[in-house]
């Protein structure tokens, strides 16, 4: 039998422990950690991928939307079960529910957790009544379930000092700060821009519903595209069944007339990104560190988006992109059009973004943080 720690790493989408945690757990991996990997709805896909990178996949149910008092207790005891049954040593889960299920389920079992909160969403938002009492639910799940952690660890101080604040956690909880999930620099490789007209494209790279500012990116280029007519609108991203989810009927409608070009989901974004020349996400969504932006910096390309916690975290203003209020269609036009009539601004922007990737979002220094964090955790 194996002398390995074994830890188990719980995400609340499989396709998420490969594309956001993949390198993450090749690093543990080559460390000496047996890896198991905890994700509802696996694929016969998502099985193969997680095995090729050397960790076990483990199945668990979970609903992923919603509060069902009865379902969410049988996942904390499946969760349990499993700690017990693998005989897990530390439990690394992220995102909400995970976070929160995983929890309780380790404390119970008197295994370590260190646990990553990756940003807290449209709860966190404040923005309308229902955003309000789901935060004022999530903080006392919060309270409750994470307390006895080993280590919490954040994304960015907004989300540290917010829980401080609201004393979800106290001085007595150890915390870190690390800075977002990074980014893989030889994926998304370094494009040098060297556009000279006035033709710039734009793009943003996510969810399809209103927080993440895709209706205000649409909005931009209806008043941009007929006063510049070579300029670009790329849209990629799936509707959701959201609320707040963009119509998928006027997405074709737009991008039939030639006003943006509307890609839906696409698997190879670093070639996408590559071909454009703006990364832009108006985004008033309570984000980590948005892992499109992070992707958009290693390519090269400077950075419009909001002046909110996350989101700052990537731009340095004027440097190497803008940082503008949230909501704000004119200032989100202004900067948009800025580098439509200073295409020269595209390269030393985009170097400052390369660069700015480099120093501080590079995937194995961000990998290096959380290795530390759990070898003294565990």
């Amino acid at each position: 039998m194996s002398n390995k720690k074994r830890i188990l790493i719980v995400s609340s989408l499989a396709n998420s422990l490969t594309n956001f945690r993949g390198d993450f757990i090749k690093s543990l991996i080559s460390n000496g950690y047996e890896v198991y990997a905890g994700a509802p709805g696996f694929t016969p896909e998502n099985h193969k991928e997680i095995e090729g990178l050397g960790a076990i996949p483990v199945a668990f149910n979970l609903q992923r939307t919603g509060l069902n008092p009865f379902v969410d207790f049988k996942t904390i005891l499946e969760l349990k079960r499993i700690i017990r049954n693998k005989k897990i040593d530390l439990v690394f889960p992220y995102t909400i529910k995970p976070v929160i299920y995983s929890s309780v389920a380790a404390n119970m079992c008197k295994v370590p957790v260190v646990s990553l909160i990756t940003g807290l969403g449209f709860t966190f938002t404040g923005l309308s009544l229902k955003s309000k009492a789901l935060q004022k639910l999530n903080e006392f799940l919060y309270k409750r379930s994470i307390r006895k952690n080993k280590v919490v660890v954040f994304q960015n101080v907004d989300d540290k000092n917010l829980f401080m604040d609201r004393k979800i956690l106290t001085k007595q909880n150890k915390t870190e700060v690390v800075s977002g999930s990074g980014v893989n620099l030889e994926k998304f490789k370094f494009r040098k821009n060297l556009k000279s007209d006035e033709s710039a494209s734009f793009i943003i790279v996510t969810r399809l519903i209103r927080e993440k500012g895709t209706s205000l990116f649409i909005e931009a280029a209806k008043i941009l595209k007929p006063k510049y007519p070579n300029s670009e609108f790329h849209i990629i991203g799936a509707p959701g069944n959201s609320p707040s989810a963009v119509k998928i009927e006027e997405l074709d409608v737009l991008h039939n007339n030639g006003t943006l070009v509307y890609h839906g989901a696409q698997s190879n974004i670093a070639e996408h990104l590559s071909q454009r020349d703006v990364f832009v996400l108006p985004t008033y969504y309570r984000e980590g560190v948005p892992r499109s932006i992070l992707e958009a910096l290693s390519v090269g390309m400077p950075i419009i988006t909001t002046d909110t916690p996350g989101c700052r975290e990537t731009v340095i203003h004027k440097e190497n992109g803008f940082l503008i209020p949230i909501q704000n269609l004119e200032a989100l036009v202004d900067a948009m059009e800025f580098f439509i009539l200073n295409p020269k601004r595209l390269t030393e922007m985009g170097l400052s973004s390369r660069a700015y990737a480099e120093r501080r979002f590079d995937v194995n220094i961000i990998n290096k943080d959380l290795l530390r964090i759990i070898n003294n955790a565990i």
